[in-house]
């Protein structure tokens, strides 16, 4: 399974296993999706980190 890294607003990096419609393209919605960060417990927009993938 593909793993995408992630930085949430607060500045945490995590990786999570899907990354919702990352099919579509930053010119229709923009980069950022709302995730659960598990280092503040909270929703938060998430943003990929440049060309990391585990």
């Amino acid at each position: 399974m593909e793993r995408t890294v992630v930085r949430c607003a607060e500045g945490h990096v995590f990786s999570t296993a899907s990354f919702p419609l990352q099919h579509l393209t930053v010119d229709r919605i923009g980069p950022g999706r709302l995730l659960r960060c598990p280092r503040c417990a909270r929703l938060r927009q998430a943003v990929p980190v440049g060309g990391l993938k585990r």
